[in-house]
């Protein structure tokens, strides 16, 4: 009897060795036939997989290049989040009976979607789109942290760092849910740095994002200097709070001389400011700000001496035959105007900048609104806090900066 008691636990350890029984998650899950050992996204998969955030198809494989559909995020994230679910929600017509039923009704109540959103029916089988990926994880933070929840209503206003904010193709209505999914580091652009909203998403890129999620729910908003950056832009216009703490802005902040009339010298022109970007990085690996790709790239030489402040303004030119050269001419101070943005930025983002070669781009009594290039110094020589470069609206209105002790 003995013997064949033993006999029976070898088979039985045989088998167990054969099916992955008492392996850790990780290495039972790691030999998906299509993940191989040095695919880019196998730890990430192996994780979420060990975690039963995301499973593989029964017949050994994976899938990581297929796209991930509603049901299947929502269902994903119910199983990572640790949000408390409220009340009923209400629930999708075309999912009775559906396998993601009662997850997809969870993830609602938990804040990830609305059922308002999908008025038409949730088609669970629908790709996921990258700006629904976005809201539902921006919307699913709101719902656990206030904070994030304000984060949203700060970058309503907020210049999004992707191609599409000018080009189009991004609506104004997702620059919250964007903002906060980029400032967080949950989403990135691609290599041309458009966001892609329409694009979807393969279980592969899923299983990283479920990765930053899990860790992202659990810290605060203010926690990621990205977003704090685009909160201060979307609330104030400038990001110098942010990327700038040796400076202080006095008189009211920066935004009390917004979109009011100031004149250049001589009244040649008349300009309005809607926003600042201060760029602090001293070299191109590292720019210090969300903002830099859109404004730098190799024709711009870093000066680790200064920062570089990026105006958006409007220009009304009060002459005829205005040239570029004319309105360099007519700049009195450095956070007026500046120099034409240089290099390919602005065209692969989509904003204007003057041209340089004599071309046309400024008409009398017509205003045109485009970014321009200046420089403030990151320190002073002394130790003593002192105003510069005061800007003074037509109306009396002037803001300065105070240089921090």
């Amino acid at each position: 009897m003995k013997k064949r008691m033993i006999t029976l636990l070898a088979i039985a350890l045989i088998l167990g060795a054969c099916l992955g029984w008492g392996k850790p998650a990780s290495a039972a899950e790691s030999s998906f036939k299509d993940v191989p050992a040095n695919h880019w996204a196998k730890k990430a998969i192996d994780y979420a997989v060990s975690k039963g955030y995301l499973k593989g198809e029964g017949n050994g494989s994976f899938r990581p290049n297929a796209a991930v559909t509603r049901a299947e995020f929502a269902a994903i994230l119910d199983r990572v989040s640790t949000n408390e679910a409220k009340a009923n929600m209400g629930s999708f017509s075309d999912l009775a009976g559906h396998w993601s039923e009662k997850e997809v009704s969870e993830a609602a109540a938990k804040g990830f979607l609305s059922v308002g959103d999908y008025s038409n029916g949730f088609k669970p089988g629908t790709a996921l789109t990258r700006v629904e990926m976005a809201k539902w994880m921006a919307s699913g933070l709101a719902a656990k942290d206030e904070d994030y929840k304000t984060a949203l209503s700060d970058t309503k206003e907020t210049i999004v760092p992707v191609t599409e904010y000018y080009k189009g193709g991004l609506n104004k209505a997702d620059y919250p849910y964007v903002s906060v999914v980029l400032g967080t580091g949950l989403m990135s652009g691609y290599p041309d740095d458009s966001f892609g909203a329409g694009k979807t998403t393969t279980r592969a890129e899923v299983a990283v994002i479920l990765q930053r999620y899990e860790g992202t729910q659990e810290k605060a908003a203010s926690s990621f200097r990205d977003l704090s950056e685009l909160r201060e832009v979307g609330l104030t216009g400038t990001n110098v709070k942010t990327v700038a703490p040796k400076l202080s802005i006095t008189d009211g902040g920066l935004q009390e001389i917004y979109n009011k009339n100031i004149n250049l010298r001589n009244g040649i022109a008349v300009l309005q400011i809607h926003h600042y970007i201060f760029i602090p990085g001293s070299s191109m690996a590292d720019l210090g700000s969300v903002y830099g790709k859109m404004f730098v790239d190799k024709e711009y030489m870093v000066n680790p001496k200064t920062y570089l402040v990026l105006i958006d303004e409007t220009l009304t030119p009060n002459a005829d035959n205005f040239t570029y050269q004319r309105y360099l001419g007519a700049i009195d101070n450095d956070l007026k105007a500046g120099l034409r943005i240089d290099g390919d930025v602005t065209k692969k983002f989509g904003y204007k900048t003057p041209p340089n070669d004599g071309s046309h781009f400024f008409d009398k009594g017509k205003g045109i609104r485009f970014w321009s290039a200046g420089m403030f110094m990151k320190t002073l020589n002394d130790n003593e806090d002192r105003y510069s470069n005061a800007v003074t609206a037509n109306d009396g209105t002037t803001i300065r900066i105070v240089y921090k002790k």
